[in-house]
């Protein structure tokens, strides 16, 4: 490998081996893409499993809130790509020589407040306060911001705006501000999925080897609608008993999630009450990385349903990238990034929001649309979000790593001139919340405040 080649040093919050969920899944795919024109060492916050050693760049494991563990490897960098609330875990980083490229793709504070609003008040506002003093560094000390679409980047601006990053520094360098904040979505795998054995029908309890699969290829949070799914396939299976739908995701594979709210008991509840649970509507606990080729490939038809908030509003919903990389067509309710893309290469149809009636007659609609006649507006989409293609921005900005404009110039916007100040109230804040804190919630509220 040529030593002459940028050092970047790819960054996991989320858990990364036999099974992941779409935040590992970014981040292992993004190294592979990097790794190509880069020197690469990908970081994780778990024992490596055997097969990463394949790789063909160092996969190594570092511990949250432990600097120690990623000092070494952050100073041997030439740039450092990590999730915008990791870097809060390590404010030391700003200080660095190395860029920091930090990755809002998954807007945070749009989760956290969805996941929250059950507990009392106090709570709640407890998590806020912490959350906005996160927040406030993270869009100080980056030099180089991605997000997911252009709606996310247009929140971006304002983000960067209202922490002082839009100046005359970062303007009269780059008017477009591309090369401050810029779009790389979730991404696919050039190569088609193939299978490794089967998984769905004729080995699932309850799948016979015809009948047709409906899956709900995500998890069950809280801004999402499995709920309508399971009512509509009541209605489903009053005119056909050969459809199922699948849920493969139920339980998160990191252990820290554990207390995390879901739909999964009221899924399960109302396929109960609709005598569907296990003969047509069908739960399983989390799909090994292996086996998620053979589960899309099984599939006829794919759903991505929520409710209209402000998760929603700015969300992209990575599992539907797996979709369409096996040209799965998808149901998706109208509103979001994901039902635009669905719409606009005709991939699938926007569903109106909790219409179980509607969605109902979409499903049996669309079992009966030929695959054969998808395949070219699959190839297009196939084609546009090939990870090559979408990581291009982010290719560019590594070949020629370099800090903003205004950190170089070293305007008074480090985070780190504020991180004493900062530390003694994220402290003040987690005592606070710490005596609320009992069993599973105790894992939930830190691994939230780790998002």
């Amino acid at each position: 490998m040529p030593t002459d080649r940028p050092r970047i040093l790819v960054v996991s919050h989320d858990v990364v081996g036999d099974a992941m969920a779409g935040p590992g899944l970014r981040y292992l795919a993004l190294a592979r893409t990097l790794a190509a024109h880069v020197a690469v060492t990908f970081a994780i916050p778990n024992p490596p499993v055997a097969r990463l050693s394949a790789e063909g760049f160092p996969v190594v494991a570092y511990r949250r809130n432990d600097w120690p563990t990623l000092e070494p490897l952050a100073r041997a960098s030439d740039a450092i790509l990590l999730n915008t609330d990791l870097a809060t875990d390590f404010p030391a980083l700003a200080d660095l020589p190395a860029a920091l490229i930090l990755d809002a793709y998954d807007p945070m504070l749009s989760e956290g407040l969805a996941m929250v609003a059950a507990h009392p008040l106090d709570q709640q506002i407890g998590w806020w306060r912490e959350r906005m003093n996160n927040l406030r560094a993270q869009w100080r000390m980056g030099d180089f911001y991605l997000c997911a679409s252009e709606r996310q980047r247009d929140w971006c601006l304002g983000q960067l705006e209202s922490a002082g990053r839009i100046n005359p520094l970062t303007i009269a360098e780059d008017p477009a501000l591309r090369g401050l904040v810029d779009v790389v979505a979730s991404g696919l795998d050039p190569q088609p999925p193939e299978a490794a054995r089967p998984v769905l029908r004729g080995v699932w309890p309850g799948i016979g080897a015809r009948d047709r699969i409906v899956l709900w290829g995500g998890g069950l949070w809280p801004w999402l609608d499995p709920l309508t799914a399971i009512r509509a396939f009541a209605r489903v299976a009053a005119v056909r008993d050969d459809v199922r739908l699948v849920f493969p995701g139920t339980r998160h594979p990191n252990p820290a999630v554990a207390g995390a709210p879901t739909h999964a008991e009221a899924a399960r509840a109302l396929a109960v009450e609709l005598g569907l649970a296990d003969r047509v509507v069908l739960f399983g606990d989390w799909v090994p990385y292996a086996d998620w080729p053979a589960v899309l490939l099984e599939s006829d038809l794919a759903l991505s349903l929520h409710r209209e908030t402000y998760e929603t509003r700015l969300a992209f919903r990575s599992r539907t990238l797996g979709y369409i990389w096996a040209s799965v067509p998808t149901l998706a309710t109208a509103g979001d990034e994901t039902a635009a893309v669905i719409a606009r290469y005709g991939l699938g149809e926007a569903v109106p929001e909790a219409d179980p009636d509607a969605l109902a007659a979409a499903i049996l609609r669309w079992l009966e649309v030929p695959r054969a006649s998808l395949a070219g507006a699959f190839a297009r989409a196939q084609a546009d979000y090939a990870w090559p293609r979408v990581a291009a921005p982010l290719i560019r900005y590594c070949l020629a790593p370099r800090k903003a404009a205004d950190r170089r110039a070293g305007l008074q916007l480090d985070a780190t001139s504020a991180e004493p100040a900062l530390r003694a109230e994220n402290a003040r804040l987690r005592e606070t919340v710490s005596g609320y804190e009992r069993g599973r919630f105790i894992r939930f509220m830190r691994w939230l405040r780790q998002r």
